[in-house]
Formats: C-alpha cells, structure tokens, sequence
C-alpha cells in the first residue's frame, strides 16, 4: 500500500448524500458548503398571478394620468383658440363701444353689436379698467401721469380703451391716464 491509501483507510469511508430532499422529513437540503438563509431572506416562489394583477394596477394608473394630462391640454389648447379668436374681435367690440358712446349704435347695427358683445361674454370674455380703479401694472398701461389732491393711492382717471381678460390671463392691458397723490410740500 501506498501512503495515500494508508491515509484513507485510518480515515474511513466518507460518504455523501447529494440528494436534495432529506429522506426522513422530505424538506429542500442546502447544499454542502452553504448555510441555509433564514426564511425571510429567502427566495419565494414568484406567483404569475401576483405579478400580472401588479402590472395591470401599474398600467391602470398610467393610463389614469395619462387620460388626465390628454384632458388638461385638451383645456389648455380650446382656451388658447378661444383667447386668439377673442383677441382678434377685440377691434370690432371696440368699435361697437365708441358707436354705442357717440350715439350712432341703432337698428339692426344695434342689434348686431349687442348679439357680438352678448356671445363674447358668455365665451369669458370680461372687460376691466375703469375710472377709478387703483392701478395695476400688470392690468393697465399709464399714457397719461399727473398728481392730485384727491386720490390717495396711484389710481387710474380716464379710461382711453378698456382691458380685457379671458380665463384668468390678461388679453389686453386697459390704457389709462393715472393720477398719484400729491408730494408732500415743505415749508
């Protein structure tokens, strides 16, 4: 004999089960070497019907949001025409204006501006800037500039031409004449 059978015989005869499922319990073996993982960091079985009912809850929600920003733009495009279209008559309501001042707006021109200004209206259109309103910057566009005794406050004197706003966004800014309080005088 050898030295390497003499080795293995005051060893003895090593056996291994490689099976995968203990004979006695039929639970799953880990294999030699490895220890075993506790349960919760163990891999799980995926179930199909798991995964497919989480993707269609996923995609049910994409399209959700997806329907909702089509809708939002929707809106946002149909205010953008209609601000365009109403911008576009604004000429005309103006001259409707200065014929119904001057006393030339009668018959059926009469008829005709009071059907334009009714339609526009119930578009949103909504005129702003009158005598009196506190000024605005953002709403009204100073031609004119003097001080008064009378006012406290920047504030608009003459209208020239009336704003108008649509949807909460200024279409045209109203052109006015504003008067400010007078500067204090020093003796």
């Amino acid at each position: 004999m050898n030295e390497n059978d003499q080795d293995v015989a005051s060893q003895g005869v090593k056996v291994t089960d490689k099976r995968k499922l203990d004979p006695e319990t039929g639970a799953p073996r880990t294999p030699s070497g490895e220890q075993e993982a506790p349960v919760s960091e163990q891999e799980t079985p995926s179930d199909p019907v798991a995964e497919l009912t989480a993707d269609l809850q996923r995609l049910q929600a994409e399209f959700a949001n997806y329907r909702k920003r089509v809708e939002r733009d929707r809106d946002a495009t149909r205010d953008l025409v209609i601000s365009n279209t109403l911008a576009q008559l604004l000429p005309v309501i103006d001259d409707i204006g200065r014929a119904r001042t001057h006393g030339e707006l009668e018959g059926a021109f009469k008829s005709v501006g009071e059907t334009l200004e009714a339609t526009v209206e119930r578009l949103g259109l909504k005129p702003f800037g009158e005598a009196g309103d506190v000024f605005d910057p953002t709403r009204h566009e100073a031609i004119a500039h003097e001080f008064s005794d009378e006012v406290t406050t920047s504030t608009c004197i003459a209208v020239f031409q009336p704003g108008y706003e649509f949807a909460g966004r200024i279409i045209r800014a109203a052109i006015v004449s504003v008067a400010d309080p007078a500067p204090a005088t020093t003796p």
